[in-house]
């Protein structure tokens, strides 16, 4: 095992395949439990750098998370890279990054935007979650691989390499980044969550969001109302993922049998 393979297993890989081979397929980040350790945010170019910057100087300065991992598709897009301590739901992973889209990428077509591991459990497993980096796409003849900093806007309208990149440099930039502790995680969750609950129209915000309302604290009588009001109006929007309706409808199901 080379020193990128250990990085990669470090920050991204499922705890139950840690001890692996790794290779480029989705899958390699889903857990047989459909629990994930890295989530993925890719956004089309246009718009670039400039936008999904928003993205992660935000998760650093407002969320106090750890930066995470920069990277170019090969294909078109640019990506950021989170990485989790400990697994988590892939839905609770996709709604949390949702809410992420929504807190700093308001003003851009949700259409630019694809959210990692996906929100539809039903999806082919395959759809599931990113193709691990650095990777040769095969449709282009191209390479995705981590950036530093410095050099993504080198980057933003080209995102691919034309030669395969240096294994010892990605493993020296993957070595910088740290992962999320859980507990960061659940504080940066419920930032979000409350910032959705201030707009009533992110409804496909709070999607999962009772995925991440059951290890919530206790909260004061008038936050538990508004959340149970919130979720109920996910489960019962028809515009909503229906994976997305019925952790909603989990969520509330917790909240009672918390206040039985």
């Amino acid at each position: 095992m080379n020193r990128l393979q250990s990085e990669l297993i470090r920050l991204y890989l499922p705890l139950s395949q840690a001890g692996a081979e790794t290779d480029a397929q989705p899958s390699v980040l889903v857990d047989p439990s459909d629990r994930v350790r890295a989530m993925v945010m890719e956004l089309k170019s246009p718009p670039g750098w400039d936008a999904l910057s928003k993205v992660w100087r935000g998760a650093q300065s407002e969320l106090e998370l750890p930066a995470p991992a920069i990277a170019v598709s090969g294909i078109d897009g640019l990506q950021l890279w989170f990485s989790l301590a400990q697994p988590i739901a892939a839905t609770r992973a996709h709604a949390f990054l949702e809410c992420l889209r929504r807190r700093f990428l308001a003003d851009i077509d949700p259409g630019h935007v694809r959210l990692m591991p996906a929100a539809d459990a039903s999806s082919l497993r395959q759809n599931l979650h990113a193709a691990l980096v650095p990777a040769l796409q095969e449709g282009t003849g191209n390479w995705s691989t981590f950036l530093a900093p410095d050099l993504v806007p080198v980057f933003a309208d080209t995102p691919w390499l034309d030669i395969p990149p240096n294994e010892e440099g990605q493993a020296s930039l993957l070595r910088g980044i740290a992962v999320m502790e859980q507990a960061a995680f659940e504080t940066a969750f419920e930032k979000l969550v409350q910032s959705a609950q201030a707009t009533p129209s992110n409804l496909a915000v709070a999607a999962s969001v009772g995925a991440s309302l059951a290890p919530v604290r206790s909260e004061p009588a008038d936050v538990g109302a508004n959340a149970k009001r919130f979720l109920l109006e996910v489960m019962n929007d028809t515009t909503v993922a229906l994976a997305l309706r019925i952790e909603a409808a989990k969520a509330l199901l917790q909240h009672s049998e918390r206040e039985r």
